[in-house]
């Protein structure tokens, strides 16, 4: 996979992952969701985990500190999603919100840092000015 592929897969990711809160500030609202909690916690079932454990990335990429921060960090945003559909499921919505505030924002927030600055490295090893 070329360094272009995977730009506009980290674009996609940033995209796809800003619904998440979305999605999840709605089912609190609504007391519940479309989204299975033991699926919301899996990092391998979204378009972006599918990729990101999925063949295409060469093994030299995998070992690299960028894609170990992402995947670690993608991992932790779908656990954190995963709890706050269990709270919801369970009726728990005050403490889905609260956990949605802090936990899931944390997660999210650190996800996006590390795609965006994977994002940039791969633009600077392109040599590339792209958006």
């Amino acid at each position: 996979m070329n360094a272009e592929s995977m730009e506009r897969e980290l674009r996609n990711a940033l995209a796809a992952h800003g619904v998440w809160k979305r999605k999840l500030r709605a089912a609190i609202e609504t007391g519940r969701s479309m989204i299975d909690p033991a699926i919301a916690h899996r990092d391998d079932c979204c378009p972006f985990g599918k990729w990101l454990n999925g063949p295409t990335i060469a093994p030299q990429i995998r070992e690299s500190e960028s894609y170990r921060r992402v995947a670690r960090l993608h991992r932790e945003f779908h656990e954190a999603a995963g709890n706050v559909l269990e709270l919801v499921a369970r009726g728990e919505r005050e403490q889905a919100d609260a956990f949605l505030g802090s936990t899931f924002a944390l997660s999210s927030s650190r996800l996006t840092m590390a795609m965006t600055r994977w994002h940039r490295e791969l633009r600077k090893d392109q040599g590339t000015t792209r958006a």
